[in-house]
């Protein structure tokens, strides 16, 4: 049977269908008040892996996280990302992994989630123009200084993943990865075989049109929906994935979440296994 738990770092233990806030609205008025429905009802659901980051709404999601959850559960994971940067609203983000900026988006970050340590903290990018030494040097200092707990990396590939666990401890990869998109699935393979936890962004996502027919006929057979189906694959897939879907809408979420209820027959999941492989031979 599959598990619906994964320890990060070998010792955070959390739900693997967690949630991604991203999508939530941080605006005053009824738009807000929504997203804090929304996420204290993937609490009552029995999320423990919430995904935000500095660059939603340069914090603005993270401060909304906090307004919503603060105190958190115990077993609560809010983890969020640093390392993109831009100097005023109206100029684009850019990557930015130069040591001071770091240190002060997670000192923001500790601030805005009214927390004293960050659990989970990923860089977001790599910054190329910083040497990966001093972008994951400070991100240890950190975690040295009891500011962070563990050090997650984000759209990376299996080499990069290599050097930077030459540096320090990797505890999570955040990449793009779903059903109609393996591109990464190296980086999963790695990330399964060192015990890394692997939160795949845009963890559902629709290609081809035969692909979606293939999915929803899956999904009339087991009286469940599309993304049900797409998120039960990933869980099924590797030990490792932790997806974290995001929504705004609260039977959304409800629908995300008993995802990991859903078990996908064998000839359901070599059907879905070959939707992304190319030249692969039909399901007889």
């Amino acid at each position: 049977m599959t598990s619906t738990t994964f320890r990060i770092g070998g010792d955070l233990g959390v739900r693997r269908l967690g949630f991604g806030a991203m999508h939530l609205p941080t605006e005053p008025g009824p738009a807000r008040a929504n997203s804090l429905a929304v996420a204290r009802r993937a609490v009552e659901l029995g999320v423990t892996l919430i995904d935000t980051a500095h660059m939603y709404g340069g914090g603005a999601n993270e401060e909304l996280l906090a307004e919503a959850l603060h105190p958190y559960p115990e077993e609560m994971l809010v983890t969020t990302k640093v390392g993109i940067a831009r100097s005023s609203p109206e100029e684009e983000w850019r990557l930015d992994g130069r040591p001071a900026v770091l240190r002060d988006q997670v000192e923001q970050a500790l601030r805005r989630l009214r927390v004293e340590r960050i659990e989970l903290l990923q860089l977001h990018r790599i910054d190329p123009g910083t040497p990966l030494a001093d972008q994951l040097g400070t991100l240890r200092e950190l975690r040295d200084e009891g500011k962070i707990g563990r050090i997650g990396l984000s759209e990376v590939t299996v080499d990069e993943l290599d050097r930077a666990r030459r540096i320090v401890d990797i505890a999570s990869v955040q990449n793009r990865y779903n059903l109609l998109d393996r591109e990464h699935e190296p980086v999963l393979t790695a990330c399964e075989a060192a015990g890394i936890a692997f939160l795949p962004w845009r963890p559902v996502a629709w290609g081809k049109s035969g692909a979606e027919a293939d999915i929803a006929a899956v999904a009339k057979s087991l009286d469940a929906t599309p993304t049900q189906v797409a998120l039960a694959w990933l869980l099924g897939h590797s030990p490792a994935v932790l997806p974290i879907p995001g929504t705004a809408r609260i039977a959304h979420l409800e629908e995300n979440l008993a995802a990991d209820a859903l078990r996908l027959a064998p000839e359901h999941r070599d059907l879905l296994d070959r939707l992304a492989v190319p030249g692969a031979p039909p399901v007889s």
